[in-house]
């Protein structure tokens, strides 16, 4: 199995239990040196926060893990398209490479804040996308 979609599994972990929780399914775990060094999901309803949104929270483990508020060396795997306010947090935190699963149409970065990302950033979309997609629309699905 590719790292990428290794990576990936551990970011739907956490999405998992942000849904078992009743938060919306989206994990994300922060790689440096081929070791995770953070892993979260949602905690907006848990925290009654609109901003703890999975890449939030593992951006500031990461942070904290590492001393530094500067993640050049790091990738963010996270299992939904980051929404603008993180990838606002991405680019300022400067991570090196962001691989998310899911595009999200609706509230993705690409499509309001497509220059959020720190310039040197690479992206890898798409990986594990099916299973990344249906855990969303299952999500949905049995709260409607």
């Amino acid at each position: 199995m590719d790292l990428d979609e290794q990576y990936m599994r551990k970011a739907l972990e956490e999405a998992r239990a942000a849904g078992a929780a009743g938060e919306i399914p989206i994990g994300a775990v922060i790689v440096c040196g081929d070791r995770i060094i953070a892993r979260a999901h949602n905690l907006t309803e848990t925290l009654i926060d609109v901003t703890a949104h999975a890449e939030m929270q593992a951006i500031t483990m990461a942070a904290n893990q590492l001393g530094g508020k500067y993640l050049p060396q790091c990738t963010l795997y996270v299992t939904v398209e980051p929404c603008t306010m993180c990838a606002g947090a991405i680019g300022w935190a400067q991570i090196g490479r962001l691989v998310y699963g899911a595009d999200d149409e609706k509230r993705g970065f690409q499509r309001y804040a497509p220059h959020a990302l720190h310039p040197k950033c690479t992206v890898t979309r798409g990986v594990l996308e099916e299973e990344c997609k249906s855990l969303m629309q299952q999500f949905f699905k049995e709260k409607r």
